[in-house]
């Protein structure tokens, strides 16, 4: 059975949001807190890439166990936390086969669509959940990937590009889980906690 460590990327400063949306509260709890937990429901280990405000979501929010990797250039967009994430990956403790990856900003992830697929986790795996043929999160990327991943992100497109010049397995997560993102608050108005 694949070791898969679900990476949580948490880093960004929500501009359209007005506040990093690590720190949105929804439902009762920080995004982050949700993210962290429906992660740590399927993998072990979870890490989750701060960035903006990090010390404030650290000091604030219950992450559950998961270790914390700091991305100091945040502000270059998603492609940075992505490759912090995966660097620390690459010097974890033990062998870890693939990493799961998800956002804070999706509060409509559950542990079906994670073990979902992740159930197609191995070294040499590429998968992204699809919700009614539309490719989503998670994603799902084997460790001989990683550094192919680390290479050709840029920007705000993380994975994108190394996915649309690969075989990957698309894995059918319809009705197992929200895939939408929050990328403005309800009524426009953001609000810190």
């Amino acid at each position: 059975m694949s070791t898969v460590a679900g990476l949580v990327l948490a880093a960004g400063g929500g501009r359209r949001y007005g506040m990093p949306k690590a720190l949105v509260e929804y439902g009762g709890s920080l995004l982050v807190e949700r993210a962290v937990r429906t992660a740590r429901a399927v993998c072990d280990p979870v890490l989750v890439v701060l960035g903006a405000r990090a010390v404030d979501v650290w000091r604030t929010a219950d992450l559950d166990g998961a270790t914390v990797l700091a991305n100091r250039d945040w502000e270059t967009g998603m492609a940075s936390s992505l490759r912090t994430g995966l660097d620390g990956l690459r010097g974890w403790p033990g062998r870890v086969d693939a990493a799961l990856v998800t956002l804070v900003d999706m509060p409509g992830m559950t542990p079906e669509a994670l073990r979902t697929v992740a159930a197609h986790a191995a070294p040499d795996a590429l998968a992204v959940a699809t919700y009614d043929g539309v490719r989503g999160h998670p994603v799902l990327l084997g460790r001989e990937h990683w550094a192919g991943v680390a290479t050709t992100a840029t920007g705000d497109e993380g994975a994108r590009r190394y996915l649309a010049a690969h075989a990957v397995t698309e894995v059918d997560c319809t009705g197992l889980a929200d895939p939408v993102d929050l990328d403005v608050p309800p009524g426009g108005v953001a609000s810190a906690p």
